[in-house]
C-alpha cells in the first residue's frame, strides 16, 4: 500500500536564499550572557554561555535583526530569515490549497490582503511598486492598479489559479476573469464594473503612502526603452518600438498606446519568456474588453475556445505557451523583489529571433558554440571531442522549451555481439563497417563483457506517447549509449523542422527502418503551432506537414565536396592539411554584403573556434574552405544569404541601425 509522504517545507533562510541568492549577507555576532544557578541557596560563581544574534542584510531591499539571542548560529540565522520573510510577504509554497475550493478561498483572502494598509504599502511586494506610481497620480486614476498588475507580480496568484482550473495555465484570460471574481468578494477591495482597475476601498494614510513612496523611488527622468512588436497577422514581420516611460506615469500606458488599447487596464500580461531576462514578457490587449469586464470564468473558456481563435498570435502564444491575443510587445521592463527602481532592458529582433532560435532542436547548441551561422548539431558523438552541452540536456531542454515532458531514457545492458558492437568512438569513422567490429569482437568483448543499448521515448505534456527511438548498436559505456541515442533524435527533429512541405503521407509510416516510431495524431497535435510559426503554413493545405517524418539517419561519413570557391588566399602552403576525424580551430568573420553596394555589415565573428572534420559540425561550405588550406592560410568565400531568421538572431547591433 502507498504511504502519502508529507511534503517538505523549505526552511526560512532556503526560501530567502531562493528568491535572493548571494545577495542575502548574514552577520552573525557571538556575545556573553549569564546563567543563572541551578541550585539555589548555594553561593556558587555566576557562570557565562555563549549565545549568538544574527543581522540579516538584503542591500536595497530590507535590513533585519533577531531580538533576542539563540544558542546556535544556525537557529540565529533561520530567525533573522523567518523574520525577512514575514516582512516581505514571501509565502512558504507548504501552504498552497489542495482544492479548487481551498484555492478559491485563499485567492480571495490574499486579493484582499494585498490592499490592507498592515501588509501592502508597508511590504516589500513588487505590487507596491506599481502602486507607487498610481499614489503619484491626480484624478480619478489615483491608487488605481490594473488588474493585470497582479499577474505580473504574483506567482502564487497564478498557482492558485490553476489549482481552480488547470487551463489557467495556458489562458491569461482565464486567469484576469477569475481575479477579477475573486476581487469582487474581497473584503476591502473595490473593482470597476466597466474596466479593469483594482483599489483600496478605504485610502491609505499618510504615512504609510509616504513610506510606499520613499521606498520605491520614482523616475526623475524620462525612460526610452526598446521593445518589439509582433503583429497577429503572419504575414507582417516583426518590428521594434520605442517605449517612452515619464514621471508619474506607469509604464503600462504607454504599451497601452501602442496597441491601441483604452487604457493599461485594458492591458494583460503574460508570464516571462526568458529564466536569464526575469521581467521580459508580452504585453497584449484583452479581447473583447466590455464583456470580460463582468466574465465567468466558464464563459471564458467557452469563448476563448470558440470565437477568438481568429485573433491568436500563434508567434507570441508558441513562445510564451499561453494563449495570446492580437497584436503583442515583447518587453523587459517590471518591478522585482530585488530592487525598488523601476527594472528596464532593451529588448530587440535579434533578442526575438534568438528566443526563436533557442527553440530549435539545435538552437541551444548553435549559441552555447557562440556560433550561430556556422556551427550545426553534429551528427557524431565522441566523448574526446564534443565541445558545449551534452546531446542527452540538448534534448531535455528542447523537451522542455516545446513544452513536452521529459525524454524518457532506457539504457539496458545485453551480451557482445559482432553485428551490434560499435564504440562511440567508431562511430564517425567510415572503416566502421560490419565486417572489422567482428574482427575486433574477442578482444573487446573480453574487456567490455557487458555493452549497452538506449531506447529514447518523447511524450506530450499529457504523458501520450508521440515518438520512441530503439537502436540495434550498443556500446561499451551506458554513458555513450544514452549520449548517441538523445543524439540521434535531435538529429531526426533537427531535420523534421528543416525540410519543408513534405507531402503528410509520409509522415505517417509506422515505423522506419532507421528505429523510430512515430504517432503523427499526438505528433502533429503537439508541434500544430510550432509548425505554422517556423513554416508559415497557417493558411496553407492541412494535409501538408512542415517537415518529414522518414528520413535516412546514415551518419556514416561521405567525402566532402569542394563546394566553397576560395578567394583571397593568403598565407604559405605549409603541406599541413585537416583530415577526416581530426579536430580543426580556426577563426572566422561572416559578413553581410548588400546586393548593388559595396557596405558590408559584420554579422559574426569567433576568434577560436573548434570542429571535427567529417562530423557534420559546421556547415558544408566551411569545412570545404578548411580542408582546402593548410595550417596558418586564410581565404574567403561568398555564399547566398540561406536562412534569414538566423542572420537575424546573429545580427546584434546590425538591427537597430
Amino acid at each position: 500500500r502507498r504511504v502519502a509522504m508529507p511534503t517538505a517545507t523549505a526552511t526560512p533562510k532556503a526560501m530567502i536564499h531562493q528568491r535572493y541568492g548571494a545577495k542575502a549577507v548574514y552577520r552573525v555576532d557571538e556575545v556573553r550572557e549569564a546563567v543563572d544557578g541551578v541550585c539555589p541557596g548555594l553561593a556558587l560563581p555566576q557562570s557565562t554561555r555563549c549565545v549568538y544574534r544574527c543581522q540579516l542584510d538584503i542591500p536595497g531591499v530590507l535590513s533585519v535583526s533577531t531580538p533576542g539571542t539563540f544558542a546556535r548560529k544556525k537557529d540565529a540565522e533561520q530567525a533573522a530569515a523567518q523574520i525577512a520573510i514575514e516582512k516581505l510577504g514571501i509565502q512558504p509554497t507548504s501552504n498552497i490549497p489542495n482544492t479548487p475550493e481551498e484555492a478559491w478561498k485563499e485567492l480571495i483572502r490574499r486579493i484582499s490582503r494585498f490592499f490592507t494598509e498592515e501588509n501592502f504599502p508597508t511590504s516589500y511586494h513588487p505590487l507596491v511598486g506599481h502602486l507607487s506610481v498610481t499614489l503619484r497620480r491626480t484624478g480619478d486614476l489615483l491608487g488605481k492598479l490594473p488588474i493585470s498588475a497582479i499577474v505580473a507580480c504574483d506567482v502564487k496568484v497564478h498557482i492558485l489559479c490553476k489549482i481552480i482550473d488547470p487551463k489557467a495555465e495556458f489562458d491569461p484570460l482565464l486567469v484576469l476573469s477569475m481575479i477579477y471574481n475573486a476581487a469582487k468578494q474581497s473584503l476591502g477591495v473595490s473593482v470597476s464594473s466597466r474596466n479593469l482597475w483594482i483599489q483600496s476601498q478605504r485610502p491609505y494614510s499618510p504615512e504609510a503612502v509616504d513610506l510606499a513612496l520613499q521606498r520605491w523611488s520614482g523616475i526623475s527622468d524620462p525612460i526610452r526603452v526598446e521593445a518589439v512588436l509582433i503583429p497577429c497577422v503572419m504575414e507582417d514581420e516583426p518590428k521594434m518600438v520605442s517605449l517612452n516611460i515619464s514621471e508619474n506615469e506607469h509604464y503600462m500606458g504607454d504599451i497601452a498606446s501602442k496597441l491601441s488599447a483604452t487604457d493599461s487596464s485594458h492591458v494583460l500580461v503574460s508570464r516571462t519568456v526568458d529564466k536569464a531576462s526575469p521581467e521580459m514578457r508580452f504585453y497584449f490587449p484583452a479581447p473583447d474588453v466590455q464583456f470580460v469586464s463582468d466574465l465567468s470564468k466558464q464563459l471564458v473558456d467557452d469563448r476563448g475556445d470558440r470565437n477568438m481563435n481568429c485573433v491568436i498570435n500563434k508567434r507570441a502564444s508558441y513562445i510564451s505557451g499561453q494563449t495570446i491575443y492580437g497584436d503583442a510587445v515583447l518587453a523587459n521592463v517590471g518591478y522585482t523583489r530585488r530592487d525598488t527602481e523601476l527594472q528596464t532592458d532593451h529588448v530587440n529582433l535579434c533578442t526575438y529571433y534568438r528566443i526563436l532560435l533557442r527553440k530549435l532542436p539545435d538552437g541551444i547548441y548553435k549559441i552555447s558554440k557562440d556560433s550561430i551561422l556556422v556551427a550545426e548539431l553534429p551528427c557524431v558523438y565522441t566523448r574526446t571531442s564534443w565541445k558545449g552541452p551534452s546531446p542527452r540536456d540538448l534534448l531535455c531542454s528542447f523537451c522542455r522549451l516545446q513544452r513536452l515532458s521529459e525524454p524518457h531514457f532506457a539504457a539496458n545492458g545485453v551480451s557482445a555481439s559482432c553485428n551490434v558492437l560499435v564504440g562511440s568512438e567508431e562511430m564517425g569513422s567510415p572503416k566502421a563497417t560490419a565486417g572489422n567490429q567482428c574482427a575486433n569482437d574477442g578482444r573487446i568483448a573480453k574487456e567490455n563483457p557487458d555493452m549497452f543499448k538506449c531506447s529514447v521515448k518523447i511524450y506530450s505534456k499529457k504523458r501520450e506517447l508521440l515518438l520512441e527511438y530503439s537502436t540495434d548498436y550498443s556500446w561499451s559505456k551506458e554513458t555513450d549509449a544514452i549520449q548517441n541515442s538523445a543524439l540521434k533524435v535531435l538529429i531526426w527533429f533537427n531535420r523534421y523542422f528543416k525540410q519543408l512541405n513534405t507531402p503528410v503521407e509520409k509522415f505517417y509510416l509506422p515505423k522506419s527502418t532507421d528505429g523510430f516510431t512515430i504517432y503523427p495524431n499526438i505528433f502533429l497535435q503537439e508541434f500544430a503551432m510550432c509548425l505554422s510559426v517556423y513554416g508559415k503554413t497557417s493558411g496553407g493545405d492541412s494535409r501538408t506537414c512542415n517537415a518529414v517524418g522518414y528520413f535516412s539517419m546514415d551518419t556514416s561519413y561521405q567525402q566532402l565536396e569542394s563546394s566553397a570557391f576560395l578567394t583571397d588566399i593568403d598565407g604559405q602552403d605549409s603541406g599541413v592539411f585537416p583530415s577526416h576525424g581530426s579536430l580543426a580551430c580556426i577563426s572566422y568573420s561572416v559578413h553581410l554584403f548588400m546586393k548593388d553596394s559595396r557596405t558590408r555589415y559584420l554579422l559574426e565573428v569567433n576568434n577560436e573556434f573548434e570542429f571535427e572534420i567529417g562530423a557534420g559540425a559546421v556547415r558544408n561550405q566551411l569545412e570545404s574552405c578548411a580542408t582546402q588550406l593548410s595550417v596558418n592560410q586564410s581565404a574567403c568565400f561568398v555564399d547566398q544569404l540561406s536562412d534569414r531568421d538566423l542572420s537575424l538572431a546573429a545580427a546584434g547591433e546590425l538591427l537597430l541601425i
